[in-house]
């Protein structure tokens, strides 16, 4: 029996698998930007773990039996990451024929008065049907003046493009 100054630790994660350096292992099931690829066997802290990666479905427990699987299911897993690259590819030369128009206001010296960031450039794709998310435009900096800017994207890891972004002054100028 626990004392009144003993700490108790939670349940869930007195059962979790833990790793050489004390983190919780486990095996992805979906591609994680910046922590890895399907089915990779990974290393987290237990917050990142239990608040995201399990209730969002990306990873699962490193059990024994998910690593047989996996290793026994891995070129398949292979040739469906592949697949899913290569849709993302021609995706991303689809959008980098894109040329997209913002109106914004300006001085008469083509300063804007405000800015033009991520979320004006996804509004101006959707326009053209184009379905990108904020996080994955690329900016360097917010656009302030007037004219013609290469913005990169990133739809996956490893599959990036660059799009053209016209900033033009608003009609009633």
């Amino acid at each position: 029996m626990k004392t009144k100054n003993q700490k108790r630790t939670p349940r869930h994660t007195q059962r979790l698998p833990r790793g050489p350096h004390g983190g919780i292992e486990l095996l992805l099931i979906h591609g994680v930007e910046d922590l890895g690829h399907q089915g990779d066997v990974v290393e987290v802290r237990p917050g990142y773990a239990l608040n995201f990666l399990l209730p969002q479905g990306m990873a699962t427990l490193a059990s024994d039996h998910h690593k047989r699987m996996v290793d026994k299911h891995r070129t398949k897993l292979q040739s469906l990451e592949k697949a899913q690259q290569a849709d993302l590819r021609k995706r991303a030369v689809e959008i980098s024929k894109q040329s997209v128009t913002i109106e914004a206001n300006a001085t008469g010296d083509g300063h804007l008065y405000g800015s033009v960031g991520a979320p004006e450039i996804v509004a101006a794709l959707k326009k053209n049907s184009v379905d990108l998310k904020v996080d994955q435009i690329r900016l360097e900096g917010l656009l302030k003046e007037l004219g013609l800017y290469t913005v990169k994207f990133r739809l996956a890891s490893e599959v990036e493009g660059e799009l053209k972004v016209w900033v033009v002054p608003s009609v009633g100028e």
